[in-house]
This record gives C-alpha cells, sequence and structure tokens, in this order.
C-alpha cells in the first residue's frame, strides 16, 4: 500500500468511527508489539473481565495513543477495568504466561486468512475484515442466527 493510499484508509476509519461515536486518532498511533496487551487478555479472560479489558485496550490505543506493549501502561489499563493490578503485572512479568493460548490464536487467525485487526469472527463461519458499516455486522449476526 503506497502512503497516499495508507492516508486515505485512515482517514476513512477515522470517518467511520466517527459515525459511530468513536474517536480514532491514527496519526498519533505507535506501531507496537501486542503480544503482551494479547497474553494480559487472556489472563482476563480467566478473571471475566476480557470484554472489559479489550475495550478498554483498543481506546487506549485509537483514542488515547497509549503505548500497550508497555507494562506498565497495561497493568494501569487493567487496573482500570477492575483487575488486580499486582496480579496483572505477574502475568506481565512472566513471558511463558498465556503465550500458548495467544499463539494457538494466531495460529487459527492464520488458518482463517487474517492478516490484520481489526478482523471479526461470528460462529466461526463468518469473517469480518477492517473497519465495516454497521449494516455489515447486522447482516453478518442475521446469518449467523438462521
Amino acid at each position: 500500500m503506497s502512503i497516499e493510499q495508507a492516508k486515505k484508509a485512515h482517514a476513512e476509519l477515522e470517518q467511520q468511527a466517527a459515525m459511530m461515536g468513536l474517536v480514532y486518532n491514527i496519526d498519533q498511533i505507535k506501531p507496537t508489539n501486542t503480544f503482551d496487551a494479547h497474553r494480559l487478555t487472556q489472563y482476563a479472560k480467566s478473571v471475566g473481565k476480557d470484554q472489559k479489558l479489550a475495550e478498554k485496550l483498543f481506546y487506549s490505543y485509537y483514542t488515547d495513543a497509549k503505548l500497550i506493549s508497555d507494562h506498565d501502561t497495561l497493568a494501569d489499563i487493567a487496573e482500570s477495568v477492575g483487575m488486580n493490578g499486582d496480579e496483572s503485572m505477574a502475568v506481565l512479568h512472566d513471558p511463558s504466561k498465556y503465550a500458548s493460548e495467544v499463539r494457538s490464536d494466531e495460529a487459527t487467525a492464520k488458518q482463517l486468512g487474517i492478516t490484520g485487526a481489526p478482523f471479526f469472527v461470528i460462529d466461526r463461519k463468518y469473517a469480518i475484515s477492517g473497519a465495516q458499516p454497521t449494516e455489515v455486522f447486522i447482516n453478518a449476526l442475521n446469518q449467523a442466527s438462521q
């Protein structure tokens, strides 16, 4: 993708987000390794906080342009959704914790042809790539429910 194409794609994504009441600051985002954020999300799943954490991670990254590879930042985000900060930091400091679960998710994504985010899979049958209008999600959910 050329720089101009990327800028156009970013502008379209920001525009779609704005239509849904979201603020995306694409130009402020720093590319980062999200592996530890994914490990923390796996831990959050074990304590029933994965949905809240995932939402807060997206907000922190896309709106606040936080560096979500930083362990202190991740622990703060975890605490903000009601997770124990010390336990979250212990997970982050042990690179083996939840790594196999994340690698398994990566393997599944590869099998499904997923190469980027956002990407949504509904009932392991319906895939939605990238930021799409609400109607696309509604149609996919309707198809999945039949």
